[in-house]
């Protein structure tokens, strides 16, 4: 029977495996630090094999930093964490399909990668712009917290850190540029392939994020980098310009599937389509005729309705041939002025438009999407208390969520989800819009300043303020929106340790006497629920289906999405009860090892699975 992995994918493995299918004679052998053989790769032969020409160390043109590899190598370092379920601190938990999850989002990413996979369609993260007085992930995560001066970094209870990253420290922009490039490297993948990323920054890193981004999404996939209009009115106290912009970077996951979502067209939009000839196509309006770029051919006189004779402007011509312009002629597709007199322009209907709505422009202004002092007041009157420090409007990121094209389901990801407006957006934008889409909001339990206001009005983490803004949001959204159908709730999940003890992991390095002692491989403080979502998270289902626990014959049965995974982690688990399982032809099955008394026990199990649903796949942990 198989075992559970209980880590997260090697990508690394993964990806050799890969060029492994393409390039055969690239994989080569090394040691692990163990000393254990394992696969690599070739390197200076797999350069080799995509170059037409024989390689002797070429300049190429590059990006990198000191610790690119370094934040390569973590990012696909697989690990041994798990989400741990907090239904107390949910809101709707069997019902609800939107996620909040807490813990470093690094690691978090790393344990979404099979559940998500390509099933997100839209992302947006608001980081730290490293101005030098914030702070910034450190992923160092063999260093523990003694071996680093406490008063230069912030540590959550997990031991995660972060640290103030001033301008005087050596690395600052290397540093950064670690922080957000492995990230990113995780984010692409769970991506859909008509899926697109928002990512808002300052003129600090701008130009960095920008290629870090151009090379894990491709510079093929860049959209757009929008500025956003934060300020109202200009500091007068400024040194030289007052800055009244951010950007909000924008790149598809693959350019050629995705389809940008336009704005509903404005009223002074509309009111340029007119209609004086009472045409029966309806409204249009007028497009000029005459074009810079000569041709010739398009150079002749136009007798108008009135008899006059129109030669195009100097140094002009028409934008039609002659024959193009006699059969729009026909067909009522030229104007002459009421009068009949004046110079032709073409008929543009507003029912032939190409796309429904408006092409979003570049610049994002305020009056639109509103201003960084909205935001904080939005935070401020929800919570009754200024709690966070520049929050994003909620009009920004329904300006972002419309421009995603978001489908009626789909998922979305804010892994510095801060106090929350990624998600307060979404709900408002599905109560809006009759769509039923999802979040999943990620965010390091980050402690708040004793000092500060948040801290006084009892919050004592971000976490605490982004989950109680989301709760506050969906009652106020519900009431503008009596009649309104949206998921205002979520699944609270934390990032812990494995449920597994050590021995789960290498059996090998513990004595027989030693084995003996240890009657369980699960730590003592796991619940059954705690070890479903570990099942999950491997299996590669959505941490956001409902599910069902029975007792069948004394033994709880946990039926996950009707039938993608049953679950039972009882001890001696009869056989009837396996049968009765079985029977219901799960796609995956799970147990715990010590579910069974022996090996024939357990072989036992296995031809029962064989003889009633062969198909399903059985495992244990």
């Amino acid at each position: 029977m198989d075992k559970m992995h209980m880590e997260s994918i090697d990508m690394t493995a993964q990806n050799i495996e890969k060029i492994g299918a393409l390039f055969p004679n690239c994989i080569t052998e090394t040691k692990d630090e163990s000393g254990k053989p394992k696969k690599a790769i070739n390197f200076d032969l797999l350069r080799q094999m995509l170059s037409g020409d024989v390689l002797e160390g070429d300049e190429a043109y590059e990006f990198t930093w000191v610790g690119k590899k370094a934040a390569i190598v973590e990012a696909n370092k697989p690990i041994r964490k798990t989400l741990r379920p907090c239904k107390e601190e949910s809101v709707n938990w069997d019902s609800t399909e939107n996620l909040y999850i807490e813990g470093d989002n690094l690691e978090v990413l790393k344990l979404l990668q099979e559940s998500y996979l390509s099933k997100v369609k839209m992302i947006y993260i608001d980081p730290p712009y490293n101005t030098g007085n914030d702070f910034i992930y450190r992923d160092d995560f063999k260093q523990s917290v003694a071996d680093y001066d406490e008063d230069s970094g912030v540590y959550d209870e997990d031991g995660n850190r972060m640290f103030k990253n001033t301008d005087t420290n050596g690395r600052f922009h290397s540093d950064w540029c670690s922080m957000i490039y492995s990230r990113l490297m995780l984010a692409r993948n769970l991506l859909t392939d008509d899926g697109v990323i928002f990512i808002s920054i300052d003129d600090n890193e701008q130009e960095n994020l920008k290629k870090c981004c151009s090379e894990v999404f491709g510079g093929q996939n860049f959209v757009a980098q929008l500025v956003w209009e934060r300020a109202y009115a200009p500091k007068n106290d400024a040194k030289f310009i007052s800055n009244s912009h951010d950007y909000v970077l924008m790149y598809a996951k693959n350019i050629t599937r995705f389809v940008i979502g336009r704005l509903p067209r404005t009223v002074e939009a509309n009111a340029r389509y007119q209609n004086p000839d009472n045409d029966p196509r309806g409204v249009w309006k007028p497009s000029d005729m005459s074009v810079k770029t000569y041709t010739a051919s398009c150079d002749y006189p136009i007798t108008a309705p009135s008899g006059r004779v129109i030669e195009p402007p100097a140094g002009r011509c028409w934008s039609l041939s002659k024959n193009a312009f006699l059969e729009r002629l026909q067909d009522n597709r030229i104007y002459f002025g009421a009068d009949g007199n004046s110079v032709p322009c073409i008929k543009r209907f507003l029912m032939e438009l190409k796309y429904d709505g408006m092409a979003p422009t570049s610049i994002m202004f305020y009056k639109d999407v509103g201003h960084s002092q909205e935001g904080a007041k939005e935070v401020t009157n929800i919570m009754d208390a200024g709690v966070f420090d520049g929050p994003k409007p909620v009009r920004l990121l329904i300006r972002l969520l419309t421009l995603a094209n978001l489908k009626g389901d789909s998922v979305v990801l804010d892994f510095f989800s801060g106090s929350g407006t990624t998600a307060h957006a979404l709900m408002q934008y599905n109560a809006e819009n009759s769509k039923h889409c999802k979040f999943v909001a990620v965010q390091l339990p980050e402690e708040t300043d004793i000092n500060g206001t948040a801290y006084k009005a009892g919050y004592s983490n971000i976490c605490e303020i982004g989950k109680e803004r989301i709760r506050r949001a969906a009652r106020k959204i519900a009431e503008e929106h009596p009649d309104a159908k949206f998921d205002g709730g979520f699944r609270v999940l934390k990032l812990d340790d494995t449920n597994m003890k050590d021995v789960y992991y290498a059996p090998a390095d513990y004595e027989q006497n030693v084995l003996d002692l240890l009657e369980s491989n699960i730590k003592e403080d796991r619940t059954d629920l705690d070890l479903l979502f570990g099942c999950l998270l491997e299996w590669g289902l959505p941490l956001s289906l409902p599910y069902q626990s029975e007792d069948i014959e004394g033994c709880t049965v946990h039926n996950y999405n009707d039938g993608d995974l049953i679950a039972c982690f009882d001890e001696n688990i009869p056989d009837s009860v396996i049968k009765t399982i079985a029977k219901r032809q799960p796609l995956r099955a799970v147990f715990r090892d010590s579910s069974f008394t022996s090996s024939p026990a357990k072989i036992n199990v296995t031809q029962i699975f064989k003889e009633l649903t062969p198909d399903t796949s059985v495992k244990v942990l």
